[in-house]
């Protein structure tokens, strides 16, 4: 396997990135692998290299780049939670919804761009945490190029701003996969039900499930929640998901 450091042109700029492609050459898939807040760092680089290991082409960019490179916190916590609170406030301000309808574009081109089924390919996007919304905007964005979405602990995909990711669902083709935590304030329980109904209005293929046990943020190897046992079920729930729609 090829680890490698890339830049992607973006409308706006360049935003950094990590790509991984086989070291033979060998006509995989695509993923587009969309880190939660923390950004890439060691934790999501493993989680980035192990899908690749299971025979993905995989694009992890920085979604904040035209806030900072990695890492986008520094230290672990000791900053107090309301320097924590700032920074996330800071990493997202720029990823309004125009700026990722130009961001996404280019991410998926750079990732066809290196797979060897040329411009018939289709990928899938996996997202987390905060970037399961950003998974969805992409297949909305790209349903021409985008077969499968993943999201696991996705925040707020279901609220009353005009910019709800649930709106987004009747201009997604893609088959999607939805695993949330349990007490997440980011998507509570009545967000939950109110989104599955949305899904069940909507028409497409679509699996929701709550994990039992698994808080916000579980399938992060850093993560203090970390819950290997429900990681691994939704590593293979991604794995099966693409298995079906890519393969």
């Amino acid at each position: 396997m090829i680890e490698k450091e890339i830049e992607i042109r973006t409308p706006d700029g360049a935003a950094d990135g990590v790509l991984w492609l086989p070291d033979e050459e060998r006509q995989l898939p695509g993923v587009l692998d969309l880190t939660d807040i923390g950004g890439i760092r060691p934790a999501t680089r493993e989680m980035g290299r192990r899908l690749a290991g299971a025979g993905y082409v995989v694009l992890m960019p920085n979604l904040f780049y035209r806030t900072t490179r990695p890492p986008v916190f520094e230290g672990k916590g000791s900053n107090g939670e309301e320097w924590r609170r700032k920074r996330m406030a800071e990493l997202m301000a720029p990823l309004t919804p125009e700026a990722l309808d130009r961001d996404l574009p280019a991410y998926v081109d750079l990732l066809v761009s290196h797979l060897s089924s040329g411009s018939d390919a289709r990928i899938g996007v996996v997202g987390h945490c905060y970037s399961g919304g950003v998974a969805m905007r992409c297949a909305a964005v790209r349903p021409d190029k985008v077969s499968a979405v993943a999201s696991f602990h996705g925040g707020k995909l279901f609220t009353d701003a005009p910019d709800s990711p649930h709106l987004l669902l009747p201009r997604i083709k893609a088959q999607l996969y939805f695993g949330h935590a349990i007490e997440d304030r980011s998507m509570p329980e009545e967000a939950i039900r109110d989104f599955e109904r949305a899904l069940a209005n909507w028409g497409g293929k679509y699996k929701s499930e709550t994990y039992d046990g698994a808080y916000h943020s579980w399938t992060a190897p850093d993560s203090p929640v970390y819950n290997k046992p429900q990681a691994e079920r939704a590593f293979q729930e991604m794995l099966s998901l693409f298995e079906q729609t890519l393969q």
